[in-house]
């Protein structure tokens, strides 16, 4: 009776407001859900300007606070490369590992996937419907929202496990439907397993429908696809090594190349280059202006994301040199702020996102040929091919004037592939999920070190590999339940 007279409630709401607008969006719970009437003159979208303007806002996403700040601390400030940095206590409880279900962060990325889930949802279910549109193009469309969608979708199962897995929105509002409305506003978690599924139907959608090549690299191709399922396929639990190796060579085929110099990739000289997949592009314009890469470094304020003793040590002791000088940059900050893991003298900051003029046109690249070239190592050296997975690392780290590996066995292969990863991937928001996916986080983060090779003295247990359900979601939703631990 409780939930029939709530739901009664958001329906006269509903219904009251459709007098006024042909669709709105309300956000009972997950995310933003288009209701919208279903009469003949009142399509969601009425033209192929409307449609193409509404896949626009769902690739705007790519620039909201998700991407521009919590997608790099989630990434790397919850791994040993980076510690927190700045003063924001939400951050630090996520670097160590003290978070809890009134997190800040934890309920606004959860807000920003569904939010963009919900937008991909929109243009999805209804781009058959517009009257003045190519049936290729409509596929096309078709194929781009479900790569987003399923690129949110693969950020929100790597944070949370079980999670909400909605693909429909509201069509139109009557009591009669209220059993079939109810699970679309209130949903319970899906199992990891079939999100995933869900996920890896997406992209194959998305792979026979997008096209190979795009004006830049901020739009969806078949080399994102690809992309994106190898790394899906290494994310599942246990991985398909030998779907990780189709989609890898796929890549590799499909006209990318490494960049000569490792440099190149942050100079700003060379956007959306041979290497790029994936890459989120700015103008530097008040309108197109990545405010994110001045939250990674700068004198006026101290930054988030501020890059471990743990990671500096692991590359002088590699003697990484390139990597560190592109990934890594020290400034003097005396008289400008404190910090207990590094000396004023000498701080270190990011150093692949270098151009913080605001606006900035710094742009930031998501997926990359490199990435992609150490999980088919990985895929191989799973199944067994330790000299082809060499191969492989070798390639990398001839680019940075290394020495080939010395891994000659399957674990010390596995190391070795964990090793080159981190270097090469440093501050691009990969670590955290390389250590979940591999198993080896907690053991990783419990043994990390901080100033002179002392341990930091985490406490990391399985319960810590996954985040809680925001508080102000559960008060909203008694269908969701809480992660153990939490």
């Amino acid at each position: 009776m409780k939930k029939l007279i709530i739901i009664s409630i958001i329906l006269i709401s509903i219904v009251s407001l459709n007098g006024c607008k042909d669709f709105l969006d309300i956000q009972p719970v997950s995310q933003s859900i288009a209701v919208s009437n279903t009469s003949a003159d009142s399509l969601l979208y009425k033209t192929s300007s409307e449609v193409e303007a509404a896949l626009a806002g769902v690739y705007s996403d790519f620039r909201n606070e998700y991407f521009s700040l919590d997608y790099f601390v989630n990434g790397d400030a919850q791994s040993d490369d980076a510690y927190a940095g700045a003063d924001n206590p939400a951050n630090f409880q996520i670097d160590e590992f003290s978070i809890d279900a009134t997190n800040s962060n934890v309920s606004r990325d959860w807000a920003y996937l569904y939010g963009t889930i919900g937008k991909a949802n929109a243009v999805y279910n209804n781009v058959e419907a517009v009257p003045d549109l190519s049936a290729d193009r409509k596929k096309q469309i078709k194929g781009e929202a479900a790569w987003i969608r399923a690129y949110m979708y693969f950020q929100a199962v790597q944070l949370w496990g079980d999670v909400p897995l909605q693909l429909t929105e509201v069509k139109t509002v009557s009591i009669e439907l209220l059993p079939e409305i109810y699970p679309i506003l209130f949903p319970a978690r899906t199992a990891m397993a079939d999100v995933y599924e869900q996920i890896i139907k997406d992209l194959e959608l998305a792979l026979e429908n997008v096209p190979v090549t795009a004006s830049h690299k901020g739009f969806v191709t078949k080399g994102a696809a690809n992309a994106l399922l190898a790394k899906v396929y290494a994310a599942i639990q246990p991985p398909q090594w030998n779907k990780v190796q189709q989609y890898a060579d796929a890549v590799i085929a499909g006209g990318y190349s490494l960049v000569p110099e490792y440099d190149m990739l942050w100079n700003n000289t060379n956007e959306n280059s041979s290497e790029a997949i994936f890459e989120i592009n700015y103008e530097g314009t008040s309108s197109s202006g990545n405010w994110g890469a001045s939250m990674f470094r700068g004198m006026d304020w101290k930054k988030f994301n501020t890059p471990s003793n743990d990671l500096v040590a692991a590359f002088d002791a590699e003697g990484d040199v390139i990597r560190k000088n592109s990934s890594i940059s020290f400034d003097d900050v005396s008289g400008r702020w404190s910090d207990p893991y590094w000396p004023q003298s000498t701080f270190p900051f990011i150093n692949k996102y270098r151009n913080i003029a605001q606006p900035s046109p710094q742009n930031f690249i998501l997926l990359r040929l490199a990435d992609i070239i150490l999980l088919k190592a990985e895929a191989l050296n799973a199944n067994g091919d330790v000299s082809g997975a060499a191969t492989l690392v070798n390639q990398i780290r001839s680019r940075v004037n290394l020495p080939n590996t010395n891994a000659t066995d399957q674990q010390a292969m596995r190391l070795a592939i964990e090793k080159e990863r981190r270097f090469e991937l440093a501050f691009e928001g990969h670590r955290w999920y390389d250590l979940k996916r591999t198993g080896r986080a907690v053991e990783v983060m419990n043994n990390v070190k901080g100033p002179g090779g002392a341990s930091l003295g985490y406490s990391v247990n399985e319960n810590r590999l996954l985040w809680p359900i925001p508080q102000s979601e559960l008060d909203k939703n008694t269908k969701l339940v809480q992660n153990t631990g939490y």
